[in-house]
């Protein structure tokens, strides 16, 4: 099983690469699968997309991503596991 992680596109940097929020941690995130641009070709910079093993995967809408953010938190509750994919490995 994976599990993607929502972000919000913080910073576009070269080589469709990102600077993406999750849960107030800045990532790396490789943007080469949903591009920097949406379909009308303004820039995804404030988009909020989900994201595995350094990947976005696909952009979500906000409600999408809170209310999955908030499932993760929920079973952080109980699992403390999912805390290294929620704040990374240093929390």
């Amino acid at each position: 099983m994976c599990i993607g992680i929502p972000g919000q596109i913080s910073a576009l940097l070269d080589d469709n690469q990102a600077k993406v929020d999750v849960c107030g941690i800045q990532r790396d995130v490789d943007l080469s699968l949903v591009g920097q641009h949406d379909e009308q070709g303004q820039p995804r910079l404030g988009q909020w997309v989900l994201v595995h093993v350094g990947f976005a995967m696909s952009v979500i809408d906000e409600q999408e991503a809170r209310d999955t953010l908030e499932a993760l938190q929920n079973m952080f509750d109980v699992e403390p596991d999912v805390g290294a994919l929620l704040y990374g490995e240093a929390r």
